[in-house]
């Protein structure tokens, strides 16, 4: 006859085996139970591939230019990876400004996570030509592939690196959803 501990035991450890067989993600902290969703701050840093940029066109207007290129930005931190950077940027001489805005592709992990890409064409940079200073606002939300999640960030300029590309710091949070 079995002992009540090992008839309670027997079942517990099946179910542990039987819970440990999916693909860890629970386990890992990479998507939450139940299909809910959880939210955790990232920060990190990263640079825009500046010199290597792609100027598509260029149009005079009465304070400066406004130009759109292609660009890629190098992510370290909690998001790694690059994004693929669509910009329209308005430069302002008169007034000493320059304002970036467009579409981004982020591909790459979030926090550890199984590779991801997500579409962001809310993001705006507002940068001051004579101080030198950048700030700016992503929005990345519009989920294309891998895990489902939207990252919202805080991005500071930081200088230049050694090759005259703008480099950053970011901040903010992003938000695993259930699949």
């Amino acid at each position: 006859m079995m002992s009540h501990s090992i008839r309670w035991s027997l079942p517990f450890a099946i179910a542990m085996v039987c819970i440990g067989v999916g693909d860890g993600r629970v386990i890992e902290g990479r998507a939450s139970a139940a299909g809910g969703q959880r939210t955790i701050p990232v920060a990190g840093s990263g640079f825009d591939d500046l010199v290597h940029a792609i100027v598509h066109w260029q149009m005079p207007t009465a304070n400066g230019t406004i130009q759109q290129s292609t660009e890629v930005v190098e992510l370290f931190g909690d998001l790694r990876g690059r994004v693929l950077y669509h910009v329209t940027s308005a430069f302002d001489f008169v007034n000493g400004t320059l304002v970036n805005t467009g579409n981004q592709v982020f591909s790459g992990t979030v926090a550890g996570s199984q590779p991801v890409m997500i579409h962001d064409d809310q993001f705006r940079f507002e940068v001051n030509l004579i101080a030198g200073s950048e700030r700016g606002t992503v929005f990345l939300l519009d989920h294309i592939a891998g895990p489902k999640v939207r990252c919202a960030l805080n991005v500071v300029g930081t200088g230049l690196n050694s090759a005259g590309n703008p480099t950053f710091d970011y901040s903010g949070e992003c938000t695993f959803r259930g699949e």
